[in-house]
């Protein structure tokens, strides 16, 4: 697309927002906005992960079982998984049943653990890699949005050295993209530059 995708409110939206109303929800109320707390950035790295390959409507719509299964996402409980908890997850139809993709969030619930106890905290070494907003333009239409960046690569390597898994340069885009590191709604998109607040809906 290449001018303003409108749902049926009028308001013009990056064009992959409109496919569902799953997307519409996520995209006004989530999508791009800062999180807050170690269980909410690693549930967005975890979930991001679990993504590669797949449509992000799966997962989104599969997140509360996620949360469930993975104890909120608080890495100091997923990080005492055992191998009969990796077994159990394995056949539970609720979640994406990849064995790679579980043991890898068990892994990397130990290396956020890692990650705190040198000094550092998860969120603040994320957001350490962001680019300047003042020097990347906005894209003007979704063909503008890239799949990696330097930053995305830079993140990946060092996540990659301090022991995480399923942390690609495109992984971790999409999640600079998810939680505000990065701007990328585009030019016609309400939500560009943060927007006016979405009004009816929780976030």
């Amino acid at each position: 697309m290449t001018g303003p995708t409108t749902g049926l409110d009028g308001r013009g939206r990056c064009d992959w927002a409109l496919s569902a109303p799953d997307y519409v929800a996520y995209h006004d109320d989530e999508w791009g906005r800062p999180v807050h707390g170690t269980a909410a950035w690693f549930e967005r790295m975890t979930l991001e992960g679990f993504q590669s390959g797949l449509s992000w409507i799966v997962i989104l719509r599969k997140r509360p079982a996620f949360r469930e299964v993975f104890a909120g996402f608080a890495p100091e409980r997923v990080a005492r998984f055992g191998d009969d908890d990796v077994a159990r997850l394995l056949t539970d139809a609720r979640i994406v049943r990849n064995r790679q993709k579980i043991e890898a969030t068990v892994s990397n619930a130990r290396a956020v653990l890692d990650l705190i106890d040198a000094g550092d905290d998860l969120g603040g070494f994320l957001a350490s890699f962001a680019p300047d907003p003042a020097v990347r333009p906005r894209p003007a239409t979704l063909a503008d949005v890239p799949a990696s960046t330097p930053e995305s690569t830079a993140l990946s390597r060092a996540l990659k050295k301090r022991g995480f898994r399923f942390v690609g340069p495109t992984t971790c885009y999409a999640l600079m993209q998810a939680t505000g590191l990065v701007d990328d709604h585009v030019a016609y998109c309400w939500r560009a530059g943060g927007g006016a607040e979405p009004s009816g809906r929780p976030g």
